[in-house]
């Protein structure tokens, strides 16, 4: 029996109970209210549709989800959200869409949604003492002359996304779509997510100056990439891995969107195999960040 062959895969009254087992860890709890206490099922109702004695409120475990009026069926949901987690280099939506039989237009607004449930909400600090975290920049985006001539910039002007990362050795990755590289963009980063304690590395660029103090370099410039354990090569190994998604698997990531991909490839190298994590673990817990996220079509146009 394959991975795809369990039954929250294929049965919807499944695939709720496995959503409930996700979501709700400690039993069946309101919403709306947030109470424990008196809650019931609603009898001859839809399935997994449950009454709150305190509100007098029915829900279901999807409410205040990305789940929420949802019309495509859990189950498939639950393939997507697989699809996804596995895929290292992630699954299109054209491939989704053909995978599922739902139209494109879901199969993208799925993806978007999944990614929204990606996302840290509230992320701690990386590195600390005894820790390195390697910082540096990447450019998102295709060649000028690859473009039809009504979508090319001037002359002169750059047509490429700035993705900005921190890695930390051996831990987690945290990517920003930042709007240039510079003291002003990146200081603010630097300063709220970096533990003041950390070993930091980066290359030569100048925007480090006057924002951290005593960490090592690594002088591209002159070809010197390692120099003992100076060296960013943790960090654009992550980026390798980006730059063969979007190239080879997305093709094109509008600027609006990017910050969404970034958390797509940032939570796969957070629950990556090398920490033990199991696609099916790894799809659990995509599954899991649903909750306080939801993104209605026009929010996922923004």
């Amino acid at each position: 029996m394959s991975l795809l062959s369990q039954p929250h895969f294929h049965n919807e009254a499944a695939a709720i109970a496995r959503l409930e087992g996700i979501v709700w860890p400690q039993g069946s709890h309101c919403p709306r209210c947030g109470g424990f206490d008196r809650i019931t099922v609603v009898k001859g109702g839809r399935a997994g549709l449950r009454r709150c004695g305190p509100c007098k409120r029915e829900f279901t475990v999807t409410v205040g989800t990305i789940f929420e009026r949802s019309h495509v069926k859990l189950h498939k949901w639950f393939q997507a959200a697989h699809l996804m987690a596995s895929s290292k280099k992630g699954i299109s939506a054209h491939q989704l869409h053909r995978t599922l039989k739902v139209t494109y237009k879901t199969a993208w607004f799925m993806e978007h949604r999944l990614r929204e449930a990606m996302r840290e909400l509230h992320p701690l600090k990386l590195g600390g003492k005894g820790k390195t975290v390697e910082i540096d920049e990447t450019y998102v985006g295709g060649l000028e002359e690859n473009k039809h001539r009504s979508k090319r910039l001037p002359r002169g002007v750059g047509g490429k996304e700035i993705a900005f990362a921190l890695v930390e050795r051996g831990g987690r990755v945290r990517s920003h779509h930042v709007p240039s590289v510079s003291s002003v963009s990146l200081g603010p980063i630097l300063r709220e997510q970096l533990d003041r304690a950390t070993r930091v590395m980066s290359d030569d660029a100048p925007y480090t100056n006057g924002i951290l103090t005593g960490h090592e370099k690594v002088n591209h410039s002159i070809g010197e990439y390692v120099r003992g354990d100076v060296h960013t090569n943790t960090i654009e190994g992550y980026f390798s891995i980006l730059k063969r998604g979007i190239i080879g698997t997305y093709h094109h990531v509008s600027a609006k969107h990017l910050k969404r991909y970034l958390a797509e490839f940032d939570f796969r190298y957070n629950e990556r195999s090398a920490l033990g994590v199991t696609d099916d673990i790894r799809a659990d817990r995509l599954v899991a960040g649903i909750v306080g996220k939801r993104l209605t079509y026009r929010d996922s146009s923004l």
